[in-house]
């Protein structure tokens, strides 16, 4: 398995678990499966709604001696109601609580947009979102490198963050984000971006690498491409005796970049993470390079509001 390496020599392999849209029952289960299958890096996010379920499963591992917990690397997320600085130590402490752990691997801001303190789930109305100046990403990013002083992260990132608000980060602080985890497959292949993080020896995670279907129909668009369905990616895989999912993992993984596929499939979780074994050629690469459409199949204006606030939260 390839892995990549931090600053200070931890290392994260490069194929994890994703856990978003897995249901509460199913995500413990799907952890299992994958840790099972050989798995050691774990992705989690507060707003996902299931890492006390992931935790039950991570607890179950440890104490049956299936897995130690420092042969894994598990990351979660702030969410955007926890931005202030007074909020974000406890908005961790409660993630650690629920995956039963002392500590994460990596912890994330999910987003660069600030919700009303004490917000659940999604905004319900326009005053649940804040404008940026209210709760500056700078002073949450103080407050996560506090986290990081006090043990109880190892190291420090950000999520759906453009050029932009990297470039406000490391101009306003000590220390960079370690890694930035952003949507990317073919058809969104982000070169700038891919290059600014590499300059800045920032790693990059590639969240929805293979399309994110099940994802909430109201961020879809209307007549998507499928990722899965692509006749490029299809004649690529029938080429290597592989799965067209296999070809997407790969490709992200040959690009250098992290990639955490989500399945609560047992077969679909052991094929993901036997794309390991694929290598794709030079020409294959290329042609899956001519694939790019800059298509997101998270929107731009997820969290716009009717002010305008938001209004592309991607501002590349």
């Amino acid at each position: 398995m390839k892995s990549f390496s931090f600053k200070n020599g931890d290392t994260i392999d490069a194929i994890g678990l994703g856990t978003w849209k897995s249901d509460p029952g199913e995500a413990g289960k799907a952890v299992k499966e994958a840790i099972r299958a050989g798995y050691r890096h774990i992705d989690c996010a507060a707003i996902y709604g299931n890492e006390d379920d992931i935790g039950r499963a991570l607890s179950r591992l440890f104490e049956d001696g299936e897995v130690k917990r420092e042969e894994l690397f598990i990351t979660s997320k702030l969410w955007n109601s926890a931005h202030k600085k007074n909020d974000v130590i406890p908005a961790l402490k409660k993630t650690l609580d629920d995956l039963k752990l002392d500590y994460l691997d990596l912890y994330l801001m999910h987003w660069p947009v600030a919700f009303r303190p004490g917000l659940t789930g999604a905004p319900k109305s326009e005053k649940d979102v804040l404008p940026i100046e209210e709760i500056p990403i700078t002073e949450t990013w103080e407050a996560m490198l506090q986290a990081k002083k006090q043990g109880l992260i190892k190291h420090a990132g950000v999520s759906n963050f453009s050029t932009v608000k990297l470039d406000e980060l490391i101009k306003a602080s000590p220390e960079a984000p370690e890694m930035n985890q952003v949507e990317l497959h073919p058809y969104l292949q982000q070169e700038k971006l891919l290059k600014f993080c590499k300059s800045h020896d920032i790693l990059v995670t590639a969240y929805s690498p293979l399309g994110s279907r099940d994802r909430p129909d109201g961020m879809k668009a209307k007549e998507e491409p499928s990722l899965l369905e692509n006749p490029v990616i299809n004649e690529i895989a029938d080429k290597h005796g592989a799965t067209p999912a296999q070809v997407l993992i790969k490709w992200a993984v040959q690009r250098d970049t992290i990639v955490i596929p989500k399945s609560s499939n047992p077969d679909r979780i052991r094929q993901n993470l036997e794309s390991a074994k694929l290598q794709l050629s030079e020409e294959d690469m290329k042609r899956i390079r001519a694939l790019d459409q800059h298509f997101r199949y998270l929107p731009t204006n997820l969290f716009r509001t009717k002010s305008g606030m938001y209004e592309n939260i991607f501002d590349d």
